[in-house]
C-alpha cells in the first residue's frame, strides 16, 4: 500500500509497528513526531519568502516561522544577524534610511537602524500539520518513510518498547539522511568549485 495521506500513514503506522490499537493516540504520536521533526529538519521545501512591515523597526515574524534564511531590505540588500545585545549597542534608537541588522526576539523582528520600511524575508517554515481535514503535505508525499518511521519511533516509545524505539529511530535517521542528500543534489548538483583566495 502507497503511503499517500493521513488515512493510509495512520494504517501503516499500526503495521509497522504492530500495534492497531493506535488510532486514538495518533493526533498526538502525529503533533510529537512533527515538533522533532521541525527542530531538526531544514531542506528546501521548506523555505518560504513573505513580506513583513516594519513599525518603529519591529515587525511580527510569520506564524510558521522557524528560522531566518534571508533577509533583505526594500533595496533588496541583505542585512545581517547579529545579537539583540549588539544590536542595541550597534544602533541605540537610531532611525536611518533603512535597516542593516536585525536580531529576533520571540516572535518580533528587531531591525536597526529603525525604519518603517518593509522586510523580505526568506525563512524556514513549519512543516504543514498532517491532519484528518489537511491529510496530505510536501512531505508525506516527498517522503513517506520519514514520517513512518517518525510514528512508528513515537509509538514504540509510547509502548515502551526500547528495542523498537532504537530500531524506528535508526530507519528514522536513515530516511532523513537520504531525505538531505537529494536535497543538498538539487540545490548544488551543478554548482562549480569556487576557490577563494587571490588568484597567482
Amino acid at each position: 500500500m502507497t503511503i499517500s495521506d493521513y488515512a493510509s500513514l495512520l494504517v501503516d503506522a499500526g503495521e509497522y509497528s504492530g500495534r492497531e490499537d493506535i488510532a486514538h493516540n495518533f493526533p498526538r504520536f502525529l503533533g510529537l513526531a512533527e515538533l522533532k521533526l521541525n527542530r531538526g529538519l531544514r531542506v528546501a521545501d521548506m523555505e518560504v519568502t513573505d513580506e513583513i512591515s516594519l513599525i518603529d523597526g519591529d515587525g511580527t515574524l510569520p506564524a510558521d516561522f522557524l528560522e531566518a534564511r534571508e533577509v533583505k531590505n526594500t533595496a533588496g540588500i541583505p542585512i545581517r544577524a547579529v545579537s539583540l545585545q549588539q544590536l542595541t549597542n550597534s544602533y541605540m534608537d537610531r532611525s536611518g534610511t533603512g535597516p542593516c541588522a536585525y536580531a529576533i526576539v520571540g516572535n518580533t523582528i528587531k531591525a536597526r537602524p529603525i525604519s518603517d520600511q518593509d522586510l523580505t524575508v526568506t525563512y524556514y517554515a513549519r512543516i504543514p500539520a498532517l491532519t484528518r481535514t489537511n491529510p496530505t503535505n510536501w512531505l508525506l508525499t516527498k517522503a513517506p518513510d520519514v514520517y513512518l518511521f517518525a510514528l512508528v519511533n513515537e509509538i514504540a516509545i509510547w509502548a515502551k518498547d526500547v528495542d523498537g524505539a532504537s530500531a524506528a529511530q535508526q530507519l528514522l535517521a536513515l530516511a532523513i539522511n537520504g531525505l538531505k542528500i537529494e536535497d543538498e543534489r538539487s540545490r548544488w548538483g551543478n554548482a562549480q568549485l569556487v576557490v577563494g583566495g587571490v588568484t597567482p
